[in-house]
């Protein structure tokens, strides 16, 4: 009973968190499992509705009717704008659509805190729900016993309403087949707009009950993001009591988990995330199964089509002609009729002229401006080892701001410990981002498409919370600063001016670039670009693709720490901001702008990042964010092939103009065998 008496009032406010949480979560899931939206902008719905609540809130039962009536419409009206914004990426795959909403979700706090503020609001409950209630002997906030049994009703009608009227089974019919929805007449594209506009309606609902408990301020939206991206990986997309049970499990750990457990808490939820993830992934055919070719995942099917495909006239063994010829890919057959310098030099020209323009920068900017351009060399590289997974490697990520993390706090320590030669901060930064990118790799290589966005994000999230637990290697949420300036070679003096840190940065870049674009095009990168375009081929034609996949994986990861430890040599400082989720995001802008396969167009996206950022904002304050989140939207729709595409010719996959979406599997190409020549 003591131990009872201890934990009842944490327990119960678990339960109330975990139900705030599912409701939010469902329409994510909604918005997710039926629509087929990966909505990053959920958690501003919930901020709309909470914001809402607490504005019209003024104490009495009325207020809250008003609050919760006009909260839950104004984020249904958003959810329903999302179904229109999101249409035209319809064939684009989830990627797009993610990098769509997180830059609407940035326009949209922006927006917010201009109309309500930056500070959070007080939010006003009516008389009776403001105050204690005896429970087994503890007081305990009425309201929160209140809004169980809201969250329970509101449940129970959704719950009715997806499994026992018309309108659920056309929500339902529309996530399993919407071609034979069509024919009963019903328009699949309202449907759409119908569950976006739910998935609103929910989110703005739990925004105005949930005000007292998540109140509307700053870092509400992610917050409630994050938490709602683990209720919806835990629970799954099928059952509404699945998702339930994982919502009001993840309460607990929040609530009941910090007073029982205070050091494990913050590690538990995205430790569960990514587990479950990665077991799904490991007991689920690989996404390479339904590649170009229809391969179907069953092998008795796939052996009566290789049977069906032997008999057919024509064949060898068949009907006595001659077997056909392979064909090699048309990228391949143009690449025989070029002069093999010529084409060197014309794929060449664009990273000379880069180079040439930032060799001069230093003579035509001010000191503050030569500081950000040494950042975006830093972002840049970040941006690169991006592209290396999502473009060439077919593994999309939010999760490269980890092995980041590793190279920038490793430098940090490094100065703070004496080794300040800037070879061995990069070098000893690579090293250690590859070994941390080489532990978690297997957990996610065997993943694809939305999966490892998932699992990437997991494990950036635990960085996340690692960085600020470890305090004695990272200063946890105060950072680093003060360490010594890094020398650029051994027994030089320590760089402080700007223009000597940008020309380190700028040495230092363009060899990690240089030995990127070899490597990528050198056989090791045709047979990392094979597994992208046809990796079912590829393991029919005995290559390890686990292992290369792999091997990119760890080299990207040095690449990143390479940028860290660039970052932290530029700024003199380290936050646990630099290497945080958003950056994440900007990371993945940076390489869908320059094209997911422009190693060039990568540098080229890290570099409008940090300007429209930094340097734009500044003659706006406060208004960085909506900037962003403006270049988010502007690069998704003006730039769907990125700034690779707008040259017209075939990127190094020979996939055509920039290349097809991350998470959308590409047309096919030729196979490399392990002899090195090509399979049709």
């Amino acid at each position: 009973m003591n131990l009872l008496d201890a934990h009842l009032v944490p327990a119960v406010d678990g339960v109330a968190y975990g139900l705030l949480l599912f409701v939010v979560a469902s329409g994510l899931s909604l918005a997710f499992g039926t629509a087929g939206v990966l909505n990053l902008s959920h958690g501003t719905l919930y901020a709309i509705g909470a914001y809402t609540g607490a504005e019209l809130s003024d104490g009495t039962w009325g207020g809250l009717a008003v609050g919760l009536a006009a909260g839950t419409a104004a984020a249904c009206l958003a959810g329903a704008g999302l179904s229109a914004a999101t249409a035209p990426l319809a064939r684009r795959g989830h990627l797009a659509q993610a990098l769509l909403t997180f830059g609407l979700a940035l326009i949209g706090g922006d927006l917010l805190i201009q109309l309500f503020g930056a500070d959070e609001l007080p939010v006003r409950v009516p008389e009776a729900l403001d105050q204690s209630v005896t429970l087994l002997g503890h007081r305990y906030p009425a309201y929160r016993l209140g809004f169980i049994v809201m969250a329970v009703l509101l449940a129970a009608f959704g719950t009715w309403v997806l499994t026992r009227t018309r309108m659920g089974a056309a929500v339902r019919a529309a996530a399993d087949d919407p071609q034979m929805l069509a024919t009963t007449g019903h328009n699949p594209r309202a449907v759409h707009t119908g569950v976006l506009a739910a998935a609103g309606a929910l989110a703005g609902a739990a925004g105005v009950l949930g005000a007292p408990i998540i109140g509307p301020g700053a870092g509400t939206s992610e917050t409630v993001l994050m938490l709602s991206l683990v209720v919806v990986v835990l629970g799954g997309l099928r059952s509404l009591w699945a998702t339930l049970a994982a919502a009001v499990a993840v309460g607990e750990v929040q609530t009941l988990g910090v007073s029982l457990a205070p050091d494990l808490a913050p590690y538990l939820l995205f430790a569960a995330m990514a587990a479950v993830l990665v077991l799904r992934s490991r007991f689920a055919e690989p996404a390479s199964a339904h590649d170009s070719h229809g391969l179907s995942p069953d092998p008795v099917d796939r052996l009566r089509r290789r049977l069906a495909a032997r008999l057919r006239p024509g064949r060898s063994g068949a009907a006595g002609g001659p077997a056909p010829k392979p064909v090699v890919g048309r990228s391949a057959l143009a690449g025989l009729g070029r002069l093999p310098g010529a084409t060197a030099w014309r794929q060449a020209a664009p990273l000379l002229v880069l180079l040439v323009v930032l060799i001069a920068l230093p003579g035509l900017l001010d000191s503050y401006s030569i500081s950000l351009a040494g950042s975006a060399l830093a972002l840049g590289l970040l941006a690169v080892s991006v592209t290396i997974l999502t473009g060439y490697a077919g593994l999309p990520t939010l999760g490269q701001t980890a092995p980041f993390a590793v190279g920038a706090y490793a430098t940090a320590n490094l100065a703070d410990a004496g080794w300040t030669a800037g070879p061995v901060q990069v070098i000893v930064s690579a090293l250690a981002a590859a070994v941390f990118s080489g532990v978690v790799g297997p957990a996610v290589i065997r993943a694809r498409g939305t999966t490892v966005l998932m699992i990437t994000l997991a494990v950036g999230e635990l960085t996340g919370a690692v960085i600020n637990q470890l305090k004695s290697v990272t200063g946890g949420a105060d950072g680093l600063v003060g360490f010594p300036a890094t020398q650029a070679l051994w027994g030089g003096e320590g760089m402080t001016e700007e223009s000597d840190l940008y020309t380190y940065a700028l040495v230092v870049a363009a060899v990690a670039v240089t030995v990127t674009l070899l490597v990528l095009r050198s056989p090791a990168g045709k047979l990392l670009t094979g597994t992208r375009g046809a990796e079912a081929r590829m393991r029919a034609s005995g290559h390890p693709v686990g292992r290369y996949l792999l091997t990119a994986h760890i080299c990207a990861g040095a690449l990143a720490g390479v940028g860290g430890s660039l970052m932290v040599t530029v700024q003199q400082y380290l936050s646990p901001a630099d290497v945080g989720f958003e950056i994440a995001a900007f990371a993945l802008l940076a390489a869908v702008i320059g094209g997911t396969t422009s190693v060039i167009g990568a540098l080229m996206g890290a570099g409008l990042i940090v300007t429209t950022r930094d340097w734009v904002a500044g003659s706006w304050p406060g208004h960085g964010p909506l900037l962003l989140g403006v270049l988010f939207v502007a690069a998704v729709y003006l730039l769907p092939r990125g700034l690779a595409g707008l040259r017209g010719g075939s990127d190094r996959t020979g996939r055509g103009p920039g290349g097809s979406p991350p998470d959308v599997p590409p047309p096919a190409a030729p196979v490399p065998t392990p002899t090195g020549k090509l399979s049709p």
